[in-house]
């Protein structure tokens, strides 16, 4: 039975001619480093973030280039050669709790200072409390990039996550921990689909109608590590909540999509995402491990078990209580649930790979990558964007099955620090798949480890007064200020406004 619904889980299903995913932003910043000296018309690019002195490339790639390879001054320079080139950025126009994280006055840094073909709008048009998390960039109408990647700072690191990396610096020099994620790349049909998103996007922001040329075709110039998709067609999903002001009606193609896939798991579910918390997918899970008439799962989840300090609080708590749910159900029921994160040891330190990307995948027939979180704002609040390959749409099921199969022992090996030591074959076979995982785990030279999260808080009553406040940061509808507090009841209250003196008392404390 076929996973994608068009119309109910995805907004359709559309013909590619090229497709597949990136791993981590060295090879997704080349390629789109490549992709936008080749656009002769116009890029798109819309996103979560961007930051103007990113490097697009490192070591000898960005000594051997011609030209400066920072972000800004890159498109600055293609406008400059390129005269008919022309350059649109819309990023999203972030609430004041990012304003410690941005750069400023990126609208006079990208607009004013710059060639007069390159237009940056911030967009603020979304549903109350959202924010734009949608990821994509469009060549010529002819080459789509889209996933969880955004090109700003301190997010560039190749597959090694090495401990320590000259080139996971940031342009002034500043040091990052090491940075995993994943993007998609596509050809054909769905770019035109990709781009009236976009042009609707800019419409809606007040940018007016684009006026672009007709597609043109690009030569996609690919890095070795890509790993193709043997597929005709891919299907768009989306999430957007009904905006103010907009005609744009509410869309929860993602939530029934993870809904879906999860119910439809015989054998293996294999989820990577930065966060999980999500009341959805949790009752999913449980809802398909709590069916008796069908097969055992192995459930493996790759997710940081050390976030920011807010995070913690309001996104890592619930997390850790949502995973010791499922576990319990998980031994209940005969099925396999296990949590793992990745790191190196240094000097008894353990130092984490971020994971940041968003994968879902079900019994190597399915896979779903793109901007949504595991979260209640992915499922419904925030506008994200997805992209989904299922085995069998286009009648070469043993192909993409061997395709899906090798992106995931590929990624398993990266997070056990396997990757390039011919012992991917090991993460290749579905059967007894989480008992080799924790063999991995209990190998202390091996970066896979089970997910540790901070526990400081757990038994102190934090977590329950800050549960109100959890229902403000990660809703699943708009909730605009003026509804906050006719929300909550008044004991609610009470808990609402502990929570907030409790934390702030912390935060001094600290």
């Amino acid at each position: 039975m076929s996973i994608l619904k068009p119309g109910t889980n995805c907004m359709g299903i559309y013909e590619v001619e090229e497709t597949g995913v990136l791993v981590d932003a060295e090879d997704y910043y080349r390629a789109f480093y490549h992709t936008a000296l080749a656009a002769r018309s116009y890029l798109l690019l819309a996103g979560w973030q961007f930051d103007s002195e990113v490097r697009l490339l490192r070591g000898r790639e960005e000594h051997g280039s011609v030209g400066d390879t920072r972000f800004l001054q890159f498109l600055e320079r293609l406008c400059q050669v390129n005269l008919q080139l022309h350059i649109y950025i819309l990023a999203w126009d972030f609430s004041a709790v990012f304003s410690l994280e941005r750069e400023w006055f990126q609208d006079i840094i990208f607009n004013w200072t710059t060639n007069k073909r390159m237009h940056f709008r911030f967009d603020s048009v979304h549903a109350t409390g959202a924010t734009h998390h949608q990821k994509f960039v469009i060549a010529d109408g002819s080459i789509a990039y889209l996933g969880g990647m955004d090109i700003c700072s301190s997010r560039w690191d190749d597959r090694r996550h090495l401990k320590e990396n000259p080139d996971r610096a940031d342009v002034d020099g500043t040091r990052y921990g090491s940075y995993h994620d994943i993007q998609t790349y596509h050809t054909g049909e769905v770019v035109g689909v990709l781009l009236a998103l976009f042009r609707q996007r800019w419409r809606d922001s007040g940018g007016g109608e684009l006026k672009l040329p007709p597609a043109r075709a690009l030569r996609q110039v690919l890095p070795p590590g890509a790993f193709p998709i043997p597929a005709t067609r891919v299907a768009v999903c989306r999430t957007v909540a009904r905006t103010p002001l907009t005609d744009q009606r509410e869309i929860h193609e993602i939530r029934h999509l993870f809904v879906d896939a999860i119910m439809a798991a015989q054998r293996l579910i294999y989820l990577e995402n930065q966060y999980f918390s999500s009341q959805v997918v949790f009752w999913s899970l449980v809802a398909r491990m709590s069916m008796a008439d069908r097969p055992p799962l192995q459930i493996i989840m790759l997710l940081p078990d050390r976030l920011p300090l807010t995070e913690e609080l309001f996104l890592g708590l619930p997390q850790m209580r949502m995973i010791r749910s499922l576990q319990r159900v998980a031994e209940k029921t005969g099925h396999t649930l296990s949590v793992y994160s990745s790191a190196e040891m240094d000097h008894g330190t353990r130092k984490m790979t971020f994971i940041h990307s968003k994968l879902l995948l079900v019994d190597d027939r399915f896979v779903t990558i793109g901007s949504a979180n595991a979260t209640n704002r992915s499922m419904g609040l925030d506008t994200e964007l997805n992209v989904a390959w299922e085995a069998g749409l286009c009648g070469r099921k043993e192909e993409m099955t061997a395709a899906v199969r090798c992106l995931r022992a590929s990624l398993l090996a990266e997070h056990a620090g396997l990757l390039g030591s011919g012992e991917e074959w090991r993460f290749e076979e579905v059967e007894n798949l989480s008992r080799n995982l924790e063999c991995l785990a209990d190998d202390r030279a091996a970066r896979l480890c089970r997910y540790q999260p901070d526990t400081t808080f757990e038994n102190s009553d934090l977590p329950d007064v800050l549960e109100p406040i959890q229902r403000v940061v990660d809703p699943e509808h708009p909730i605009g200020s003026e509804f906050i507090f006719e929300s909550l009841t008044k004991s609610e209250l009470g808990s609402f406004a502990r929570g907030i003196f409790k934390l702030s008392q912390m935060i001094i404390g600290l």
